[in-house]
């Protein structure tokens, strides 16, 4: 007997209501396609022709002027004693103008001097600290407090190390871990930004063959500083003398800082 095939019901295909586009297209590929190793179907010059683009190279499309809205506009004006015609403004000028130019608002700018100072939290009172750049580059000094313009406060003491008070910036420091107890000793008042400041008096004018008379004088300190620099040296001795290891800190104030070979400086511990 021969097999008998049961045919399936054939359904309509779902035909879209007019006026409604399908929701997904087919896809379809480009006719100008990839066929391996940056190789298409087609060169460009083949499709140079297909797509006519030589129809398009000298054609030019007439450029459209815009119409201007006219500013004025002609009114008839009755009366005999009137010339028939005015011009009026169709958009009205304003009734008043500033007399001043309008203030212009700028943001404050704060000067460096008002800018607010940060401290590291290694740097406390009393904490020795080592120098790295100056004069007195590779002397530990005492830190005894930071000024209003943000620079630290140092000192040797003079009598240990002959580094006197100088302001430095915290960025040239090293603080280690060693620290005096300075809470006893009250700095004095007068010493702050402006004690540090040089007088340097104003130049006289240059005279026929006076070029090379002066010559340029030598920092000197003041009286006062000398006073100031024994007053502070005398309370830093007073308070390294109570400590445990006085012996060991007078020596340790009293030697350089260096490296050898094979030191570096951000694997120890200071």
């Amino acid at each position: 007997m021969a097999d008998t095939k049961i045919k399936a019901p054939q359904t309509k295909a779902s035909v879209p209501a007019p006026g409604k586009k399908d929701e997904k297209k087919p896809y379809k590929k480009p006719r100008n396609y990839n066929l391996g190793n940056g190789i298409y179907r087609f060169s460009r010059t083949r499709m140079f022709h297909k797509k006519a683009v030589y129809k398009f190279l000298d054609k030019k499309t007439p450029k459209t002027v815009k119409p201007k809205k006219p500013l004025t506009v002609e009114k008839q004006i009755g009366g005999d004693k009137n010339g028939e015609k005015r011009i009026v403004l169709l958009k009205k000028r304003k009734a008043n103008y500033p007399t001043d130019d309008p203030v212009t608002v700028h943001h404050a700018k704060k000067c460096y001097k008002d800018h607010r100072r940060y401290l590291r939290p290694t740097l406390t009172e009393g904490t020795i600290c080592i120098l790295l750049a100056g004069p007195h580059k590779g002397k530990r000094v005492v830190f005894l407090k930071q000024l209003k313009s943000g620079l630290l406060l140092v000192t040797g003491p003079f009598h240990i190390n002959a580094c006197p008070l100088r302001r430095v910036s915290q960025n040239y420091v090293i603080a280690t871990s060693t620290k005096i107890d300075l809470s006893k000793f009250k700095l004095p008042e007068h010493i702050n930004d402006e004690y540090f400041k040089r007088k340097r008096d104003k130049r006289a004018k240059k005279e026929e063959g006076d070029i090379f008379s002066k010559k340029k004088e030598e920092y000197k300190p003041s009286e006062q500083k000398k006073v100031d620099q024994k007053e502070v040296d005398k309370a830093i001795i007073a308070a390294i003398k109570q400590h445990k290891d006085k012996k060991l800190l007078f020596t340790y104030l009293s030697a350089m800082f260096g490296l050898r070979s094979s030191q570096y400086p951000h694997r120890m511990k200071f």
